[in-house]
């Protein structure tokens, strides 16, 4: 016999096949959820499978990816894991990119809104690295940037690029 928890988790697990758009959110046709769903949009645990796009394991709050969640991309390989806020990457994530020329690229660090922002890590499959702060995406702030053959740049970046390097305090 089955407790009342179960069977109520059983009604809430739905699948649904998209054929294009919904009141919450647009796919292409042939896109699939399976997972809870509150008022008809997914909420809870779930795995939304975007046709030849991405497919997604995790937690939806209002019919979008919500908390802890896994991308896997049809690319290749490229894969996200980490935190998602409606949608968007955000908070503490893993990227690791497997396409044309980012392939073997790996970014570890903060999120908001989709894109780097705070401290984190990037380093280039050739064996370059920057460590430091990020804003909208591109590196800002203080950082340290390392290529393969050793040279670094450590100060200020601005917009993506190495504007000076730190000043030493007097004693």
């Amino acid at each position: 016999m089955t407790s009342l928890r179960s069977r109520v988790k059983i009604v809430l697990m739905k699948t649904i096949n998209f054929s294009g758009e919904s009141e919450w959110n647009t796919y292409p046709k042939g896109s699939k959820y399976v997972g809870e769903i509150k008022y008809g949009r997914p909420h809870g645990k779930g795995t939304l499978i975007v046709k030849d796009v991405l497919k997604y394991v995790g937690k939806f709050k209002d019919g979008h990816p919500h908390g802890k969640g896994t991308e896997i991309y049809n690319d290749g390989g490229s894969k996200y894991v980490g935190q998602f806020k409606y949608g968007n990457r955000h908070g503490q994530g893993t990227l690791k990119l497997a396409h044309l020329h980012f392939s073997g690229d790996k970014y570890i660090g903060e999120w908001k809104d989709g894109k780097q922002h705070g401290q984190g890590t990037y380093t280039w499959a050739g064996g370059s690295k920057y460590i430091g702060e990020w804003k909208n995406g591109k590196q800002h702030g203080q950082g340290i940037f390392t290529d393969a053959d050793g040279r670094v740049e450590k100060g200020h970046w601005k917009n993506g690029e190495f504007k000076k390097k730190r000043k030493k305090r007097k004693k």
